[in-house]
């Protein structure tokens, strides 16, 4: 583990809001389509395969801890809607568009007909997948979900979507509530299996909740959010993208540290957030500069974060495909070299 003897790997630390040596960093998509290694796996395997396949799920979580030693964390390779396969949706995964839904839920009757998914008989993959990774690592393993809010958004849309019209039309009928339901029983139960199976915290990605306004936030949205960290007894990482208008209402509904993309700053974040640990916020984009831009974007952002206990380094969101594997190692190496105590 990077830590002394007798204590804690310095992302649980930070989680905790404790000192640590210096300041953990790891990457959303750490694991993936950016590194060499990832593409030629991807050559022989679709991604649902690597998805439900523990041991290819093992092997892509462990690449970039294999090539980038210094990451403080892994996260475990895995997509939020595989929990949705086994409710009964049909996913397809489209060349250049993503995730496709072919049944989308759109009325009480749909959301009456979604299954309740069991981990341990439908989610196996992705336990076994921890049970393996937990063997070779040396740094905390971080399992995952996606937020009640996002995963309705996709069963809803079909797939991504630009301005949520389905989503927000389902918001305002009985259907609504009783969806969020579903969604937040399987979330939870996925959660702490992912748990009994050797993950040492957890982050909910509700990476589309910022399409809603704050009401809408208060009334439809917090109160599943909050029903899943409430029960969580494991350290919990809360994400969303493009929260600035909602930052206060997503620390309430919970989470050890709250996550923050870079369209706000990190001091001005952390500032309205108060007492909880901050994860974030270099722009993804940013590993696409020069050497020299990246280190200042870099070193603003811990300038900002000032030393204080409780900042986990990250981006806003997740690595784009086309950033160079040199520019994560940059990152990593920055990111201990000027906080080390």
């Amino acid at each position: 583990m990077n830590a002394t003897a007798g204590e804690s790997p310095r992302l649980l630390r930070a989680l905790r809001r404790e000192p640590a040596d210096c300041t953990p960093v790891w990457f959303m998509r750490q694991a993936g389509r950016y590194l060499p290694e990832y593409r030629k796996l991807r050559e022989r395997h679709g991604i649902l395969d690597l998805c439900w396949t523990a041991e290819l799920a093992a092997e892509v979580t462990l690449q970039p801890l294999r090539r980038f030693p210094g990451l403080d964390a892994a996260i475990i390779f895995s997509d939020i809607l595989m929990i949705a396969q086994p409710m009964g949706m049909q996913i397809e995964f489209v060349r250049s568009e993503g995730p496709a839904i072919r049944n989308p839920v759109a009325s009480e009757a749909d959301v009456a007909e979604l299954r309740p998914v069991e981990p341990q008989r439908d989610l196996k993959p992705v336990l076994d997948a921890i049970r393996l990774v937990k063997r070779e690592l040396k740094v905390p393993l971080i399992g995952f979900c996606g937020a009640p809010f996002t995963l309705a958004s996709y069963l809803v849309e079909g797939g991504p979507s630009e301005d949520y019209l389905k989503t927000k039309a389902l918001m305002r009928q009985p259907a609504w509530p009783r969806l969020m339901a579903r969604l937040t029983e399987a979330v939870l139960s996925h959660l702490r299996a992912q748990v009994a199976a050797g993950a040492d915290a957890v982050q909910v990605f509700d990476s589309w909740v910022g399409a809603v306004s704050p009401e809408e936030y208060r009334e439809r949205v917090m109160p599943w959010s909050k029903m899943i960290f409430d029960a969580l007894d494991v350290p919990a990482i809360h994400f969303g993208t493009r929260t600035a208008p909602l930052l206060e209402l997503v620390r309430d509904a919970g989470g050890d540290a709250i996550g923050v993309d870079w369209r706000i700053a990190l001091d001005e974040a952390w500032a309205r957030l108060g007492d909880v640990a901050v994860q974030g916020n270099l722009d993804p984009q940013a590993l696409l500069r020069t050497p020299a831009d990246l280190q200042n974007r870099v070193d603003d952002i811990l300038d900002r974060a000032g030393g204080r206990p409780g900042h986990i380094f990250n981006l806003g969101h997740g690595i784009l495909p086309e950033t160079p594997p040199e520019s994560v190692e940059a990152v990593i190496e920055r990111v201990h070299e000027r906080t080390r105590r």
